[in-house]
Formats: C-alpha cells, structure tokens, sequence
C-alpha cells in the first residue's frame, strides 16, 4: 500500500514470527489496551494507535519495525504515521492477530 509517496509492506504471520525469532524484527502492537489484555503476540512492545506517538517507539537497536494490530488496518496507519515523522518504519503484519492465530502461531495471555 502506498500513500503520498509513503509505502508500506505487507509480511506474513510466518515471515514475522520468523524475523521475531531470528533477531530482525521489533514487532509493535498498536491495538488498544483492552484487547492486549484479552490476547497479546508473544513478543511485542504495546503503543495503541489512539495515543500513537511515533517518539514512544523504544530503540529498535538494529532491528526492523513491524507494526501489528487486531486485522492489518491500524498497523498501516501506524506505519505512515511513522514514516510521516521520518521513521523509515514500513513494515506491518497483514492480517494482524487474526491472521498471525490463523498460521496456528501462538498467543500468550493478556498483560
């Protein structure tokens, strides 16, 4: 998807979950509190999109970012507000959550 000349790239449940293990990816969860805490990703940083500061996003310390959320909308806004403030953050987890438990990935309770 582009807009205005900002791009974000789609990756699959599997191509996260590999780049997660594998130390390349900083998985960001822009849904609201109340639905991190009925499901989580295993391994995420929590910055809901209602409050999105693109400055909130810890030091990927060499890692790409890739957004996530409930079903892969949030995360596109997440990515272009991003890049709007000159993060070269454009990477997101098409299909979100819903996506990421149809690949039979897991989840962990909510935090």
């Amino acid at each position: 998807m582009s807009v205005q000349g900002l791009r974000v790239h789609d990756l699959t449940a599997d191509e996260v979950a590999k780049g997660i293990a594998e130390g390349h990816y900083l998985l960001v969860d822009v849904r609201e509190p109340n639905e991190v805490a009925a499901e989580a990703y295993p391994d995420s940083v929590v910055i809901p999109l209602s409050s999105f500061d693109p400055k909130q996003i810890p030091d990927p310390q060499g890692k790409q970012v890739v957004f996530a959320c409930r079903s892969g909308k949030r995360s596109v806004t997440a990515s272009l507000a991003a890049q709007t403030a000159g993060l070269a953050y454009d990477k997101h987890l098409a299909g979100g959550i819903l996506g990421w438990k149809a690949s039979g990935l897991p989840t962990k309770p909510g935090r």
